[in-house]
């Protein structure tokens, strides 16, 4: 364990003192900070001048046009007495009108007959605006004529729009005033956001050791090092000092993001225009300022990602070791990478539903858990499934080191050929 705690202590030092290393600690946390207030910035930042549209209706006492209201998105101007050709001449859509709304004659017989002219392109909810408003005026045209004694006040009374949905966490108690509030937009967030953490530092933390091993190998310094250490403690050593680095980081980024979700995200939340959401907001605040929360999330993350890590990690090494630069080694790279890609897959469903039996069994299988897990884990599952999953991953990773062992104490020697997977398989069974 000496001469594996120098080279723990050496890669640790190594890597920590790098500029990318520093940069991408400060910068990390902002990004997760970024994403829980991004909800509140598009909404802040999206909002649009009001268009400008003139409208020409040549339906009998213009009944369509007359209707349209004007909002903070869209201006309508019903032009009286001018033909579509007239409104073209007389309106440049550059200057004077954003667009010309054209509705035909027949238009409550031929659902097509509505033109919208700009000079740049209308977005995706002013083309919603006007669609729904000549749906809705066509609507109760239609509704008008029925001739049924009150049909507009009968109607009115079955409108019902609910606001946003409230979700408590029950927690055994009769008192809903003491349940714990929580939303799914914030476990979503949260789900996605550590499952792409994730899926980074599986990505550069492992292919850096990769990389390490490779680097090494051409430059022959392993030749030298195997003679005062074995290669299983050179192997550990790289594994356990790059995983520390990994660790540091994201305990400083936990520092960070927890001070932010408990001190900075309730100022930003307060002062923003997602305020004004409602419940959704409250949700997202609930959950997010939950410190204990927090505490519990980045714990089972810190157990996730160095047993994901590991895992992954005793795999690259060993490819390293077998092959003499990084292009030889992209035939098991993509081997490798495969679980990690259908991880992120899989971690998508989870949204729909946390908790089919689909999630939870990739959530079981090692090589897919960490990242599938911690994209379950916001949602509240059952306590046992992650403690199983960190069982069975952490079960896995010393089968992996065994193996990925046996390989590197055989591959760090082998120069100048290409090695296929039979070699690899040959290089296991050798005693």
């Amino acid at each position: 364990m000496g001469k594996t705690s120098l080279i723990i202590a050496r890669e640790y030092r190594e890597r920590t003192k790098k500029k990318s290393f520093i940069i991408a600690t400060i910068l990390m946390p902002l990004f997760m900070i970024g994403l829980m207030v991004a909800p509140s910035l598009v909404m802040m930042l999206g909002k649009t001048d009001t268009k400008h549209i003139v409208v020409v209706d040549d339906t009998p006492g213009q009944i369509i046009g007359s209707r349209l209201a004007s909002n903070s998105e869209v201006e309508f101007q019903l032009l009286d007495g001018m033909t579509k050709e007239q409104a073209y001449q007389a309106y440049d859509t550059s200057d004077k009108a954003f667009g010309i709304l054209y509705i035909g004659r027949n238009i409550e017989e031929n659902y097509n007959d509505v033109s919208l002219v700009t000079n740049t392109s209308a977005s995706v909810s002013i083309e919603e605006n006007i669609r729904s408003q000549i749906e809705q005026t066509i609507r109760n045209r239609k509704i008008e004529q029925t001739n049924i004694p009150g049909i507009d006040s009968i109607l009115a009374s079955t409108q019902v729009r609910l606001g946003s949905l409230q979700t408590l966490k029950n927690n055994g108690s009769d008192n809903i005033e003491s349940m714990e509030e929580t939303s799914t937009d914030a476990s979503m967030l949260l789900g996605l956001v550590m499952g792409l953490l994730l899926y980074m530092i599986l990505i550069i933390y492992g292919q850096m050791v990769m990389t390490s091993v490779i680097e090494e190998k051409q430059s022959r310094v392993i030749d030298v090092m195997v003679t005062s250490c074995t290669p299983f403690e050179l192997m550990s050593g790289k594994i356990i000092g790059v995983a520390a680095v990994a660790a540091t980081q994201i305990a400083i980024w936990a520092v960070l993001v927890i001070g932010a979700s408990k001190f900075l995200l309730p100022v930003l939340m307060d002062n923003t225009a997602l305020a004004s959401a409602g419940a959704v907001a409250t949700g997202i605040n609930a959950t997010l300022g939950n410190v204990l929360f927090m505490v519990k999330l980045f714990i089972y993350l810190l157990f996730y990602i160095i047993g994901g890590f590991v895992l992954y990690s005793s795999l690259f090494a060993a490819v390293g070791s077998a092959v003499d630069t990084a292009q030889d080694a992209g035939q098991f790279n993509t081997i490798i990478m495969m679980p990690i890609i259908l991880a992120i897959i899989v971690m998508m469903q989870v949204f729909n539903d946390a908790n089919s039996p689909l999630i939870m069994w990739f959530s079981m299988i090692p090589f897919t858990s960490p990242i599938v897990m911690m994209a379950r884990i916001p949602f509240d599952i059952p306590v046992w499934q992650p403690l199983v999953s960190l069982a069975i991953l952490y079960a896995s990773v010393m089968i992996a080191i065994w193996l990925a062992g046996k390989v590197y104490r055989i591959g760090i020697f082998m120069h100048g050929k290409k090695p296929t997977w039979k070699d690899l398989l040959l290089w296991i069974k050798t005693k």
